[in-house]
């Protein structure tokens, strides 16, 4: 509940750097967005070649060249409307093979792909009305000296499109489908590993867990020193065909990928002077057992970590990760929690559903939250009623209220919406958010993941917030939005998040506010630490660090009303 006002991000640094390794060696440059390895005979044919579009978002800025320049930090963008298109010239008539599109947030739903021998007879080669954004690798077949997309529907009606990348691939495809994630829970070393206070343990296995909130790093007292590595045992001969690193912002500048068949003898299969941290998407071919991170050139003065460390391919001896649970489909209609707070005049919360979370706050606050529910109750007419008063009680003079629904109910995607009406006044702070729920199993704030659907504050019932809490961005640097509306407090509104594996998705009286792709905030800001279960918060605050502090303009008692919370799945 500790939210910065956040612009929604218009750029971002994803790094797809693709290597080929045979007999003739490193093939140096070669970018892609692929879930794949790069084939042999396979080449990316489109960079750096003339594009256009039908339009850009500014003047100057987001130009359809930056879309075929082999840089993923630059991209192009249209205005907002759902009739858009690109193209790109080849120079010459070449055979297609495949069309690699890395998406901004800003994704089209509908579109399709064209062949043209002449900028102005087309014909059509690939089309979807249910397009996912993220990495799209699509197979194609044709010759054309002109590849043209016709962008029809939007993702996200108040923008238009963008994509980071935008590539055409000829000669044989990679295969698809054959390729798993080989590393999970894997035996791990390291050069050294840090286990103080400040990261308690950033042991090697951390990177291979699957976990993006646990890290490995090197030691503080002998680490912080060049070269310095970690290492997986993929139980077996591997195939590798790509390596995922999400860095901490102790990264490498310069590194190596190596592969041995005995965790002695290395060889390089990839390497870079460039690097810049946070998420490298390397698609570049090797074999061996023993996979390693070779770092020879540190980013500061400290030394290497990694959140975590994927590789992909087949081969090996890989476990499989714990499922995830399939994404709702939007929107979802399936109830699967609900409390309408319907009771008589005076009735408690119900505690089948939600657990009295008393005592003192955080964030400088200065109220009380009582045990047993003596500052919330129903109205009686189908609101619960959350106080915030002027009352002396256990050495502070304000009383409020919160709850939640901690192991009683927790959820992982789906749609969670409250209509709430908050109150106004200097220093009041109501929210509707999330906690990972591994937070009551003792994980430490932020490394357990926050979600905050709504933030008011009293001082400005014209804004809210909405906002992410992670390791690497929590705070006042988290990742959120803050938007302009009506007065909240004159009457009840509907916060809603509809949150999937590929992000979360704000809304306030069902207008998206605020959208968190997983992609972006991964590239431009750390790891995405939300695919697993959350539990549900309700809370009327009285001061603190981030409304600031009340005055003698401030009402008491004040009231935060909540019509219904709901989640779908």
């Amino acid at each position: 509940m500790i939210t910065p006002a956040r612009k929604r991000p218009r750029s971002g640094r994803t790094r797809r750097i693709a290597l080929a390794v045979g007999l003739a060696g490193l093939m140096a440059g070669f970018v892609a967005v692929t879930s794949g390895p790069a084939s042999a005979a396979e080449v990316l044919v489109s960079q750096g070649k003339a594009a256009t579009a039908s339009s850009t978002e500014a003047a100057g800025a987001y130009l359809a060249a930056e879309a075929v320049d082999g840089n993923n930090g630059t991209r192009w963008a249209s205005t907002w409307s759902a009739t858009q298109w690109f193209q790109v010239d080849l120079g010459a008539s070449t055979a297609v093979s495949r069309i690699a599109i890395n998406w901004e947030a800003a994704y089209a739903r509908g579109f399709n792909i064209q062949f043209s021998a002449n900028g102005s007879t087309w014909t059509q080669a690939y089309a979807t009305t249910t397009g996912a954004g993220g990495q799209q690798s699509i197979a194609v077949s044709g010759t054309a000296r002109y590849v043209r997309i016709n962008l029809t529907q939007r993702a996200l009606d108040a923008y238009g499109y963008s994509f980071w990348e935008f590539q055409v691939y000829s000669g044989d495809a990679p295969p698809t489908g054959t390729t798993r994630l080989l590393s999970y829970g894997k035996p791990a070393l390291a050069s050294t590993w840090q286990n103080d206070v400040n990261c308690n343990p950033c042991s090697p296995d951390k990177a291979f867990d699957n976990d993006p909130a646990s890290r490995w790093a090197t030691s503080s007292t002998n680490g912080w020193v060049d070269p310095g590595w970690i290492s997986v045992d993929l139980g077996a001969t591997a195939q590798i065909s790509q390596v995922v690193l999400q860095w901490d912002p102790a990264y490498a500048r310069s590194y190596q990928l190596q592969v041995s068949p005995d965790n002695v003898n290395w060889t390089n299969f990839y390497s870079t002077t460039t690097g810049d941290g946070l998420k490298d998407v390397i698609n570049a071919t090797g074999t061996g057992r023993y996979v390693r991170m070779y770092g020879t050139a540190r980013s500061s003065a400290y030394g290497y970590s990694l959140w975590e460390f994927s590789v992909y391919g087949t081969g090996g001896n890989p476990t499989a990760p714990p499922a995830k649970p399939a994404d709702p489909v939007f929107p979802a209609t399936r109830l699967v929690f609900s409390d309408e707070f319907n009771g008589a005049a005076g009735s408690k919360p119900d505690t089948a559903k939600w657990t009295y979370d008393p005592g003192v706050p955080q964030n400088g606050e200065v109220q009380y939250y009582t045990p047993n529910s003596e500052n919330a109750s129903m109205n009686g007419s189908g609101s619960l009623v959350i106080e915030a008063r002027r009352q002396d009680y256990q050495g502070r003079q304000y009383t409020s209220h919160r709850m939640n629904t901690g192991n009683k109910f927790s959820v992982q995607y789906g749609r969670i919406e409250a209509r709430v009406k908050v109150p106004k006044g200097n220093g009041l702070w109501p929210a509707f958010w999330l906690m990972g729920d591994d937070f009551l199993q003792g994980r430490p704030w932020p490394y357990n993941g926050e979600i905050d659907i709504m933030e008011v504050l009293g001082r400005n019932t014209s804004e809210a917030y909405s906002t992410l809490h992670a390791p690497a961005y929590n705070g006042a640097g988290g990742y959120g939005q803050k938007y302009a509306t009506v007065d909240l407090s004159q009457d009840f509104h509907v916060w809603a998040a509809e949150w999937d594996s590929k992000g979360i998705r704000f809304f306030l009286d069902g207008r998206l506010v605020f959208d968190a792709a997983k992609e972006t905030v991964e590239n431009t800001r750390g790891p995405w630490i939300y695919d697993h279960k959350f539990y549900l918060i309700l809370n009327l605050a009285v001061g603190g660090d981030f409304p600031g502090p009340i005055d003698a303009t401030t009402p008491f008692p004040s009231q935060m009303l909540v019509d219904y919370v709901r989640v779908y799945q």
